[in-house]
């Protein structure tokens, strides 16, 4: 290396300069020896390229960091394997760093010596880091009535603007820019898909979070069912529930079963079917249908009734009259099983 204490003066300058902290520039600010750059932006992983203006009469050149010297001529000083030197003749000298990340950001330094006297000139780089959610409430499972708190947290520069909507079902309006979102005695109508999103200049991260809301069943309106002797009749059941219920059939106190003859039960879902293969005399009458979560229990009655018997329509009004010793029943059920 030629003239190693012209090395060391070149040096000592750019590195008294660092101590004394160069003011940060957004436009720029030239001066007779000292000479300050545009700020660089630069996003995450992405190549900054640092350059400044040589001369013919430049003896020796340097592009230093905070904290190092980077790049004395074309020799390499940095360990960094991403940095390397682009173009050094008597216009520029030039090095890149690749793949930039948060610890690249501050304050470089290009210093010239020439046969008279030493220059500098200083860049900022600012890295800009797209956001990423660092923190979310998991899946929520709660009894309606509870009052919910959602969280979203997200880290990112510039700092990202954190914000909830509904994703299903679609008919609700609901949006909030906040970290969090607070749903006081929630019902069964807000349960659904939430979804956080973290934005800033650089991108956008999305994530979601399901809600489900538990109640107890209830059941939509029985309907009666005229069958002739010999057909085939089938009594339905319907219960709206979360989590689903479990279904029961009951002639008057009797609990009916898959083990009596002629006799199916099918439960799919939220629907239960009560099917007679072939009806006979001693089918017909009042049948309740139960449905049982952990929450609580419905019930309907429904009538299996014949020609010439005489009916109101439905049975809806009949639930109330369930016998006192069924209502005892499935009270010891849901205790025992509870």
């Amino acid at each position: 290396m030629k003239n190693p204490l012209c090395w060391v003066i070149l040096i000592g300058v750019a590195f008294l300069l660092i101590q004394q902290g160069l003011p940060v520039h957004s436009q720029g600010d030239s001066q007779s020896d000292n000479k300050v750059m545009d700020n660089i932006t630069v996003r995450q992983g992405e190549t900054v390229f640092l350059s400044c203006s040589q001369g013919d009469l430049v003896t020796h050149s340097a592009w230093l960091n905070r904290s190092s010297i980077m790049y004395a001529g074309v020799d390499k000083w940095s360990v960094d394997p991403r940095v390397s030197l682009v173009t050094l003749n008597q216009d520029e000298f030039t090095i890149k760093i690749e793949n930039v990340d948060m610890t690249d950001e501050g304050q470089y330094i290009c210093a010239v010596q020439t046969r008279s006297r030493a220059t500098t000139t200083s860049v900022h780089v600012i890295v800009q880091v797209p956001p990423k959610i660092t923190s979310l409430s998991k899946d929520v499972v709660v009894n309606e009535g509870s009052n919910v708190s959602l969280i979203c947290a997200a880290s990112g520069k510039p700092d990202p603007t954190v914000s909830w909507k509904v994703i299903t079902p679609a008919a609700q309006v609901l949006t909030t820019e906040d970290e969090y979102l607070e749903i006081p005695s929630i019902s069964r109508q807000r349960a659904g898909t939430y979804e956080c999103t973290a934005v800033n200049d650089v991108a956008t991260d999305v994530q979601t979070v399901e809600l489900t809301v538990n109640y107890a069943p209830s059941l939509s309106e029985g309907k009666d069912v005229g069958v002739t002797l010999g057909q085939q009749g089938v009594l339905q059941c319907e219960a709206d529930a979360v989590p689903a219920a479990a279904f029961e059939w009951y002639r008057d106190d009797r609990r009916v079963v898959n083990s009596f003859d002629g006799i199916e039960i099918e439960d799919s879902g939220a629907l239960s079917q009560l099917t007679f293969f072939n009806v006979s005399e001693g089918d017909y009458g009042n049948y309740t249908c139960v449905a049982i979560n952990e929450l609580g229990s419905a019930n309907a009655s429904i009538v299996l009734f014949g020609p010439g018997a005489v009916q109101d329509g439905n049975s809806a009004s009949r639930a109330a009259h369930t016998s006192t010793c069924l209502l005892i029943l499935l009270a010891l059920q849901l205790l025992l099983k509870f």
